[in-house]
């Protein structure tokens, strides 16, 4: 399998040289020049089959030649060694649980499987590489864990001050080691437009060899699609495709699900539920596309003004707007309602949202009310101790954190203080 990147004037590369570079030269995001199909065997079987054989059978074709099959089979071993149960919160809507790996958080899939990428690349290399990641709370904490200690790689991460919950903010400063922590005086697009500069810097290349450990990445994007394979493995009523509501941000994740429909998994209509930072929902409402400076929101991982992935979703859909709005809605949801939502369903359940995953219901519960036959399930990404004050507010209930988070907690927070300033960043990237 190559890769091309989207903006048409980089060679194709393999899967290594995809996941080591992080983003092509011309600053595009690389996509799969082929979508291969799903084996109709493995949907026919799946409920029979365990999760790491599902992941090893879902990536192999991404991966080629890169890694040898028993080398890969291990990583998505190690992925994916943590459940993804698919809970039922009512007759009508499930919830697919993502945070039961080690930071709590749906992105640890990715991580994980990422840095035990890269991990066997640079096996044999004797340079360092630095990852470079901006985060709007997850990616951090699940990357610095992923690729903690990894001998030969330094991971720098960028986040916007302030924005982040306290368990988020700690999962990402508290590390050590090969992990630094940079707190921006500003939001996650003014991280993330940092990151990107650094990519194209010639000088900043001279010193350093980079990489990416955002979403852009397709070794971080691509094994997103594992869970949507774990859902429709539990998921009961194989006769009906399961509306799929994705709350989104930077949307690497509801096209990781898209992707996998695309190839053949039986998906139904997906929503893309957002907070107030609503560029994706204006733009199927509008057909333009103006990016905004990003809110702060509840949901704070969602708090993107210029979502990088959707390049990769109009590409899936051929760059055609009718296909796409065939196959994708779109909904901002407010603070008050997710407030709401979190309220009402722990009242009415006993079940708690965190405030992601209370968009996306929100969003499920909405389109239900004009398509009133519809089953389906959201993807709750976060645990509800990553946003304790949010979620006290609305149920009155203190969240306990869990034994695998208490030590951390009581370490010391170890970052450097940063304007959203490029050049102040290029001279940290240059001289240490």
């Amino acid at each position: 399998m190559n890769y091309y990147s989207l903006n048409g004037a980089s060679p194709k590369v393999t899967f290594k040289e995809a996941a080591i570079k992080g983003q092509a030269p011309d600053k595009g995001l690389y996509f799969p020049e082929f979508l291969p199909r799903v084996e109709a065997d493995l949907i026919r079987n799946i409920e029979s089959l365990p999760e790491a054989e599902i992941a090893f059978r879902i990536i192999r074709p991404y991966v080629g030649a890169a890694i040898p099959e028993a080398v890969l089979f291990d990583i998505v071993s190690q992925t994916v060694n943590f459940p993804f149960p698919l809970q039922t919160v009512t007759d009508n809507i499930a919830s697919l649980e993502l945070f039961h790996g080690p930071t709590l958080a749906f992105k640890d899939v990715g991580a994980r499987f990422m840095s035990r990428c890269l991990g066997y690349f640079l096996g044999d290399e004797q340079k360092e590489v630095t990852v470079l990641v901006a985060t709007s709370g997850d990616t951090g904490g699940a990357v610095a864990s992923g690729f903690y200690g990894v001998e030969g790689v330094n991971v720098v991460i960028l986040y916007p001050k302030g924005r982040v919950s306290p368990v988020q903010e700690q999962q990402l400063t508290a590390m050590g080691k090969n992990i630094a922590a940079l707190e921006v005086d500003g939001s996650f697009d003014d991280c993330q437009r940092m990151v990107k500069q650094a990519f194209t810097d010639a000088d900043i290349h001279a010193k350093r060899f980079l990489t990416s450990a955002n979403s852009i990445n397709v070794a971080r994007w691509l094994p997103q699609q594992f869970y949507y394979f774990f859902a429709y493995k539990q998921w009961k009523e194989k006769t009906g495709a399961p509306v799929v509501v994705v709350p989104s941000g930077n949307f690497g994740n509801i096209c990781a699900g898209l992707l996998a429909k695309a190839t053949g998994l039986p998906l139904g209509h997906f929503i893309a539920a957002c907070n107030a930072n609503d560029v994706v929902p204006s733009f199927l409402q509008t057909g333009n596309w103006q990016p905004q400076k990003a809110v702060a929101t509840l949901s704070n991982a969602m708090d993107v003004g210029d979502p990088s992935n959707f390049v990769r979703i109009m590409e899936l859909f051929d760059q055609q707007f009718p296909k796409l709005k065939d196959q994708l809605s779109a909904v901002s949801i407010s603070d008050a309602d997710t407030i709401a939502t979190i309220q009402k369903v722990y009242r009415k359940t006993g079940y708690t949202l965190d405030p992601h995953g209370a968009v996306a219901y929100k969003a499920l519960e909405d389109y239900q009310q004009t398509h009133p036959d519809a089953k389906g399930l959201f993807l709750e990404t976060a645990h509800p101790v990553k946003f304790p004050e949010a979620v006290k507010r609305a149920t009155g209930v203190d969240i306990e954190i869990p034994g695998s988070l208490r030590e951390l907690m009581l370490q010391p927070k170890q970052a450097v203080a940063m304007a959203p300033d490029y050049t102040v960043f290029k001279e940290y990237l240059v001289n240490g």
